[in-house]
């Protein structure tokens, strides 16, 4: 028996090859049927065959509302409601103050905030009682790392929206929480600074972080599954750093 046995959740981004896919399978491996949403339908039929049957994917941008709609109304005729959201979908790129665009600005914010806005706020008929809300945010929403302002503001929105989530919600015993990655081997990371630039840039952020290294997506997937199980009863409205100690030491 898993931590998450018999119970519904959702992840979104979930069919990229990274953070998303990690978590889903994690969350089947504990008991879960996981709903994946996603833009790539190609990658969320990957994760499906990865995966097994225990995943339904319903492919889907989060900011828009009639995507939501369908995979919340996926959720709903599955009849057991939703004991976990993961909202993990989002988007980054690099961009100094002189260099950022109105439209570029409007594109991460309309991931990012208002689109795990949405995710949540339409979830909110589907939640069970007791359900668990994890918000994926980021280390660098406590950092001032040039060129990257703009994905760091809208991850301390994502951050501050977990703690007041938790407040609004705890008359329905639904705990909310965010996890603040570090440095992740996914295939975002890749897309960020460029194929040829990728190992390199792996290679020197592992020796920056105090553990050594980058971390895998699946050790983000347990930190995940611990906030989405019992065992993390009373923890709520905390942002749990799974970061090889970058913020930290």
């Amino acid at each position: 028996m898993g931590t998450l046995e018999g119970r519904t959740a959702v992840v979104t981004g979930g069919g990229t090859r990274g953070i998303g896919r990690a978590t889903a399978a994690r969350l089947v491996a504990e008991g879960a049927h996981v709903f994946i949403t996603g833009r790539r339908e190609a990658e969320l039929k990957e994760a499906v065959e990865a995966i097994g049957p225990s995943v339904t994917a319903i492919p889907g941008d989060i900011t828009d509302p009639a995507d939501l709609d369908r995979l919340y109304a996926a959720v709903s005729a599955r009849g057991r409601g939703l004991d976990v959201l993961f909202a993990n979908a989002a988007t980054a790129s690099f961009a100094t103050l002189e260099e950022v665009t109105d439209e570029e600005f409007d594109r991460v914010f309309g991931v990012n905030v208002k689109g795990t806005l949405q995710t949540v706020r339409k979830a909110l008929p589907h939640l069970n009682d007791g359900a668990s809300v994890i918000l994926n945010a980021s280390t660098a929403a406590d950092r001032g790392v040039p060129a990257f302002g703009v994905y760091a503001a809208s991850k301390a929105a994502v951050r501050s929206f977990a703690r007041t989530w938790a407040n609004e919600l705890t008359g329905r015993g639904i705990r909310v929480n965010a996890i603040s990655p570090g440095p992740i081997d996914t295939s975002g990371v890749t897309e960020l600074v460029g194929e040829e630039n990728a190992t390199a840039y792996k290679t020197q952020i592992g020796a920056e972080t105090p553990i050594g290294r980058i971390g895998d997506p699946e050790e983000v997937a347990a930190a995940v599954a611990f906030l989405a199980s019992r065992d993390s009863g009373f923890v709520l409205g905390a942002n749990l750093y799974v970061d090889g100690g970058a913020n930290q030491i």
